[in-house]
């Protein structure tokens, strides 16, 4: 099967940064595809998320906030 991560991140946000590097290391790994979104460029967005930003989606669900767990995002992955 097929997923694909989104990070949703804003601009000067120092756990973004931290769970960009996760996740780009896990999608390299594992060849999955991932995209970043800046919550700052969508009112809905920014409503629904400004408060859990880093916000992990796969597949559109959302996964985590916070922080991005290595180990529960590789086993999100394999299914």
């Amino acid at each position: 099967m097929s997923h694909v991560i989104t990070l949703l991140s804003k601009p000067g946000c120092h756990l973004c940064e931290q769970a960009r590097e996760v996740i780009a290391r896990v999608a390299g790994e594992l060849g999955v595809p991932w995209e970043e979104r800046d919550i700052t460029r969508s009112e809905e967005d920014t409503r629904l998320y400004r408060d859990q930003i880093p916000v992990t989606l796969i597949d559109g669900v959302q996964h985590d906030f916070w922080r991005v767990d290595e180990r529960r995002l590789r086993a999100a992955l394999r299914d």
